[in-house]
């Protein structure tokens, strides 16, 4: 084992420790938590949930059930109607979560995906997909 080095230095993310200088106070105020909305404190147990599972599992089931909702056809449309439904609530219930925290770029392009989704779903519903 290698002896432990007594000199000062960098021994974390505020910079040399020991050195005898106080560390800068930050230069931004503390702010007060924010209250929830009635929506957020709803969702809190899901998305705690949902941030636990691994990033690619979350992916995976979304991924497979956009498929699975795509190829039903014939008898079993409506269930893929059904599954395209769900994705398109789902994406809708994140999109409106996180609608303050995203710039408009964003906004739009999510807008879009749950728009294009619910329309799948309709025209799946519909016979035409």
């Amino acid at each position: 084992m290698a002896a432990r080095d007594k000199r000062p230095g960098v021994r974390g993310p505020r910079g040399p420790q020991g050195s005898g200088q106080p560390t800068p106070a930050k230069s931004t105020p503390a702010r007060a938590p924010q209250e929830l909305t009635p929506l957020q404190r709803i969702s809190l147990p899901l998305l705690t949930r949902l941030t636990r599972l691994p990033k690619w599992l979350v992916v995976v089931v979304m991924a497979a059930l956009l498929v699975l909702g795509m190829i039903q056809t014939g008898s079993l449309a409506w269930l893929g109607a059904l599954i395209l439904g769900v994705l398109a609530v789902f994406f809708l219930w994140l999109l409106v979560l996180s609608w303050p925290a995203i710039p408009p770029s964003g906004r739009l392009m999510r807008g879009i995906v749950v728009i294009a989704l619910a329309g799948a779903a309709v025209l799946k519903a519909m016979g035409r997909l």
